[in-house]
């Protein structure tokens, strides 16, 4: 996937003796804010997009909010497919006019968001780039578009397209640790949801440590009279300053 690393890729560099921290995650759409921490914080970021797709998760939709307060859902659909379908092959269904449904979504915004018309044009820029009908590249986009604008340069790499002779995954946990080995990395970080999944002895065998990053909700006002917490970043660049989210990035945790 070409446009990864035109976007915004650059090589891995850290000073002389400092470990090197790798984060894999699945392509999300224009995901929440604990996703952009996790690529701040590291120094490596893999698009893991071989894993089945599975429906009603964050790849084709995320959260914003209704006039009202109430939370609201902007998808992308997709074409029927087979359940073991990986994400990397999933279709978008362009037949359905999802593009003016979302941009309708927005207008909550528009007369009370002070980035209304910024965010618009970065959300236009995506939808407006070449990725066919491919989800996972429209997911990746929307990330890497993100990323430019909060100025963030990490090293970007698409699993599928890496060629990694990783060894053999014999429980799930193992794709994120022969990954790590693979890349040469020192340090895996992984958000906290997965702390149960992972087994942290597998990790220290390898010499990899294991670390999770759990993100800090700062509120900020959204002009509904109440806070909904990690809603797509959106929700974020509609309502505070670059600067302001760049704060944000950093206000997390390590466990």
């Amino acid at each position: 996937m070409l446009i990864v690393l035109f976007l915004c890729a650059k090589n891995v560099q850290t000073n002389w003796g400092e470990k090197v921290k790798i984060g894999i995650m699945q392509p999300y759409l224009f995901p929440y804010i604990g996703y952009f921490s996790l690529i701040n914080y590291c120094d490596k970021f893999i698009f893991f997009d071989t894993p089945q797709y599975i429906s009603h998760g964050w790849v084709n939709r995320n959260r914003i909010i209704k006039q009202d307060g109430s939370l609201n859902f902007f998808i992308v659909p997709i074409q029927k497919c087979h359940r073991e379908t990986p994400i990397k092959d999933i279709k978008i269904c362009n037949d359905m006019k999802w593009k003016e449904k979302i941009y309708g979504q927005l207008t909550v915004y528009k007369k009370k968001a002070p980035n209304y018309e910024v965010v618009r044009e970065i959300i236009e820029k995506v939808f407006e780039q070449d990725y066919g009908d491919s989800l996972s590249r429209l997911s990746i986009l929307s990330v890497m578009e993100v990323c430019r604008y909060l100025n963030i340069r990490r090293d970007f790499s698409v699993y599928s397209n890496m060629g990694l002779d990783i060894e053999e995954v014999h429980a799930p946990d193992e794709w994120a640790l022969n990954i790590t080995q693979a890349c040469h990395g020192d340090i895996y970080v992984n958000p906290p949801g997965g702390m149960s999944f992972f087994d942290r002895g597998k990790y220290q065998e390898k010499g990899i440590e294991l670390q999770f990053l759990r993100q800090h909700f700062k509120q900020y006002v959204q002009k509904i009279g109440h806070f909904e917490p990690a809603l797509s970043i959106i929700d974020i660049m509609m309502f505070c300053s670059v600067e302001e989210i760049i704060d944000m990035l950093n206000d997390f945790e390590i466990l």
